[in-house]
């Protein structure tokens, strides 16, 4: 898996990546001082994921590219809160975007039930 460092704290040696498949973010925590990378905010690493008690836990990760992405974290910010203020502003619900179908007439509509309903 593919990811980009959101978070990190070098002296407890933690980071939160965000995971090139947009699903919940990877926790990683290096448990030996001698191995491992150092992870900085921005870094753009590789890595293993196993998922443990419902988390996403990173392991062996390589760094792919170091400060390929400083300012992700402060974009997806900016995002959230310009989406979420504009949907207010008119009244809408956040959190979902809903598409609306097209309203068909009555001529184009078919009589006989759709195929898989056929007995």
């Amino acid at each position: 898996m593919f990811g980009v460092v959101l978070w990190s704290d070098t002296t407890d040696r933690k980071a939160v990546i965000w995971c090139e498949d947009h699903g919940d973010l990877a926790f990683y925590r290096q448990t030996d001082k001698a191995q491992g990378v150092r992870l900085d905010v921005g870094d753009w690493v590789q890595f293993d994921l196993v998922t443990e008690r419902n988390q996403r836990m990173a392991f062996n990760p390589r760094l792919v590219d170091q400060g390929y992405s400083p300012g992700l974290p402060d974009l997806l910010r900016q995002a959230d809160t310009s989406e979420s203020m504009q949907a207010a502003s008119h009244g809408e619900a956040t959190g979902a975007k809903v598409v609306p179908f097209a309203p068909r007439d009555e001529k184009s509509r078919s009589k006989s039930p759709p195929l898989a309903c056929r007995a």
